[in-house]
């Protein structure tokens, strides 16, 4: 229960922080606030501190324009101190993580007068390796890590790499640079980059010669002071993959504000997804077995570490047997059964009897062979530690790093064949398995790939059973008016509290919502791309500030190639620049008066914030239904109509209804703006699911040809 100083102490700060900026209270912002503060200050805990029992989530939609980040930190930060948590608030987007670090956080301090230190965590690849650096340029001359496929290969490295390592070495040690990635006033190449950082599994933490001047840990050091942390989705979810508290701070310590939140699915499912390429993999197994006989030699002296890496030759040798029969039952299978040009995929995510044994062979010889290296890194430990007078420190420096890359390789293919050797358990939800044809450095490859189809389980397992409490919040949560579909996407307790916070933005007078007069279907593609086209022909030349959305690559290039010159040139396209250059760019040219039009995917149906003048309309070219041959969301919808329910209705209706909110929200980002939004798709209108679309749409004026 919020007790009576704490509540004082919440809205001492929120009226300060409303006097200072010359604000009005929000109804929405206040209700806020308040369905926060209730879940977290009704968290029951011993005396240890520790969580006992539920109802520790809230959800909470909030309208564009509710001013939610403030709402969340003006809740969670007072309880969070009061209760000694921590707070980690987790985005979807670098701009968020930005306005979180540079704009809201030092409000909540200036101007509500919260006590509070912050900061931004970023994952281990986003530091630069001293060690690593060295060993780069040591090896220069061989290829110091071993790639699963050929084209993640680590190229030899040339004499302009060498100098670019340097550099960065130089800067680094020179006091002008503090090692994140971010913060260098030039782009680093990712081949350069790769060579220059590690991973947890190379990393030798506390045993590197480098570890007092290693930015990560310095940084980690820091995240350890800090009240709040600002993180990503897949920060988030790499640190609860290693247990939780590796990286950021324990789950039960832990208040995590999950904010762009329906992002979190597919994040979730995306983390949790395994790969495995078979040529690619048979040509790996064999560069590790030469790399593994360099071992071997220089082990001469430590009989254990040549009696393990010599255990090798056994599972090695059944998973090269494996492998060679996974490729022809393989090729077996997807004669002339290829979908949709490179890809087939097993229906319902099962896989035929014959290839779960072999897969079940492989994933018994590459188990052997993941505890055998994790007995050899640990020995390596030792020998780093100077705890094994037969094995030199130095061979621990030399081989430890190297050996952390083939246990991390050697992970990813057994959980991928343990995921096509394992059936999915009667009555749960199957997991998508399917087979890409893909180009390799060496022609033709078959890639298997594996993942959830929710993300329910996992987040039960690693979240939400542990965490002090959890916020997850968004502009668009529900679907249809809804949060069913939320709910059981990220397997929440049904009992968790919800709550929608409308926009406080009057839709009726600021936006109109056009749906044309069209001859064409969206069912018969090529007619209505040609017909689009015309319509865009004759749209974009008055307009002055445009978004297109468009369904798809192929859509968007056609219609591209038919338009004019003059619509052309004044023209930014998703995949000519990169998004964060297209959105810069556009805000010049109507800053200096010029015409602007982007032509874009799903990327740019959200997350973009163009406000006022940078942008007055918004073009959705068609519904964004899911794309029908997406292996995760078929595979669900199969599952979903074996329990004897509608797909179309239980799951592609709702995404879509997702998808054309936020859309259409890219149009009013601010109270003072206006503009039309034009839907070139007349099943909105004649379809039945289209009154369901359109009652889930804000009130626009309407305006049906």
């Amino acid at each position: 229960m919020l007790d009576k100083q704490l509540k004082k102490t919440i809205q001492e700060a929120y009226s300060t922080f409303l006097d200072k900026r010359g604000l009005k209270a929000r109804y929405g912002q206040k209700m806020m606030i308040a369905e926060v503060a209730r879940t977290l200050a009704a968290i029951e805990q011993n005396y240890d501190g520790d969580r006992e029992g539920g109802n520790h989530i809230c959800v909470t939609e909030a309208g564009t324009g509710t001013g939610k980040t403030m709402a969340y930190l003006l809740a969670a930060v007072p309880i969070a101190q009061h209760k000694k948590k921590k707070v980690v608030v987790s985005t979807a987007t670098v701009a968020l993580q930005e306005q979180l670090i540079l704009k809201d956080l030092p409000q909540l301090i200036s101007d509500a007068g919260v006590n509070l230190t912050f900061g931004l965590a970023k994952g281990r690849g986003r530091y630069f390796c001293v060690s690593s650096a060295e060993k780069a340029l040591e090896q220069q001359n061989e290829l110091g890590q071993i790639a699963l496929y050929e084209d993640e290969a680590v190229q030899k490295i040339g004499k302009d790499d060498v100098e670019e390592v340097k550099q960065l070495l130089s800067l680094y040690a020179s006091g002008e640079w503090d090692g994140d990635r971010d913060a260098l006033p030039d782009t680093v190449a990712e081949n350069i980059w790769r060579l220059s950082t590690s991973d947890h599994l190379q990393c030798t933490n506390r045993r590197c010669s480098n570890f007092s001047i290693c930015p990560f840990f310095k940084a980690r050091q820091e995240l350890d002071k800090w009240d709040l942390i600002v993180a990503n989705h897949d920060l988030v979810l790499a640190d609860l993959s290693l247990g939780g508290g590796a990286i950021l701070s324990e789950p039960g310590d832990t208040i995590y504000i999950f904010d762009e939140g329906h992002h979190l699915s597919t994040k979730t499912t995306g983390h949790f997804s395994y790969s495995l390429r078979l040529k690619s993999s048979q040509r790996w197994l064999s560069k590790t077995t030469r790399s593994l006989n360099k071992l071997l030699n220089d082990a001469s002296e430590h009989i254990v570490l040549r009696d393990y890496v010599e255990k090798l030759s056994n599972p090695f040798a059944d998973m090269e047997r494996s492998l060679e029969e996974w490729s022809l039952l393989i090729q077996q299978l997807l004669e002339d059964k290829l979908q949709y040009g490179d890809r087939y995929r097993f229906a319902q995510g099962m896989i035929p009897e014959s290839l779960q044994l072999i897969c079940h062979n492989f994933a018994t010889a590459a188990e052997r062979v993941v505890l055998k290296f994790e007995q050899i890194v640990d020995l390596l430990k030792e020998a780093m530690d100077g705890e094994l007078a037969d094995l030199p420190r130095e061979m621990g420096e030399k081989w430890y790093p190297q050996m952390g890359i083939l246990l991390s390789r050697m992970q990813a293919m057994y959980w991928l064949a343990r995921s096509y050797s394992t059936p999915d358990g009667e009555g749960s939800i199957p997991k998508a398995r399917w087979i890409n044809r893909v180009d390799g450095a060496e022609g033709l490859d078959l890639e298997c790939r594996s993942s959830p189809v929710s993300a329910a389980e996992t987040l039960q397992e690693h979240l939400w059973e542990h965490c002090y409490a959890a916020v997850i919040t968004s502009a668009t949560l529900t679907a249809l008016g809804r949060f069913d579909r939320l709910y059981a996407d990220l397997g929440l307790p049904f009992d968790s509290p919800c709550s929608v916070h409308l926009s406080p933005f009057d839709f009726q007078n600021s936006a109109e919502l056009i749906v044309p007069s069209m001859k064409t279907d969206p069912g018969n593609p090529d007619l209505h791309n040609q017909e689009l086209s015309d319509y865009l022909e004759k749209l974009l030349p008055a307009e002055q500030a445009c978004l297109v959305l468009f369904s798809s690559w192929r859509q968007m290039r056609y219609v591209l190639e038919q338009m004019p010159d003059n619509i052309v040139t004044n023209t930014l396209v998703q995949g000519d620049l990169a998004k964060h250059e297209i959105l810069r760019q556009h805000r010049e040219r109507i800053d200096n008066n010029e015409p602007s039009i982007i032509f874009g995917l799903a990327s740019f149906a959200e997350g973009v914030d163009l406000p006022g003048d940078y942008l007055t309309h918004v073009v959705v070219t068609k519904l964004p239904f899911g794309v029908p041959d997406d292996p995760v969301d078929a595979t669900y919808s199969e599952w979903i109509e074996s329990q004897g329910r509608n797909p179309f209705e239980e799951w592609v209706i709702p995404m879509a209804s997702m998808r054309l909110t936020q859309a259409t929200g890219r149009l009013l980002r601010t109270e003072q703006d206006k503009g039309k939004i034009t839907l070139l798709d007349r099943r909105f209108i004649t379809r039945r699911y289209g009154k369901q679309l359109l009652a889930a749409l804000p009130p626009y004026r309407r305006n049906f040809s």
